[in-house]
């Protein structure tokens, strides 16, 4: 698996148990439910940080992007794909 696949793997889980906590919030606020979807947000965010740090290649906004929570790990592994040049 490459990093920029990481990243976007790891940026798709964030975006989505972001989701679902704000789903909860939004609903049935049930606490459980929060207890367990809430440190799975912060390892996920916390690694998507992490892996856009490692495969940032010189370039500062790939971890920029990536502190942007919920989509910031996605723009970031958008950002570090490569740029066709059209011929």
């Amino acid at each position: 698996m490459t990093p920029q696949r990481a990243l976007h793997l790891i940026g798709t889980l964030e975006l989505g148990t972001l989701i679902l906590l704000l789903a909860n919030l939004a609903t049935i606020h049930h606490p459980s439910i929060a207890a367990a979807l809430g440190p799975i947000h912060g390892l996920t965010y916390t690694a998507t940080i992490i892996i856009a740090v490692l495969v940032r290649n010189g370039r500062h906004r790939i971890w920029l992007l990536s502190l942007i929570p919920g989509i910031g790990g996605l723009l970031a592994a958008r950002a570090t794909e490569p740029v066709d040049s059209k011929s």
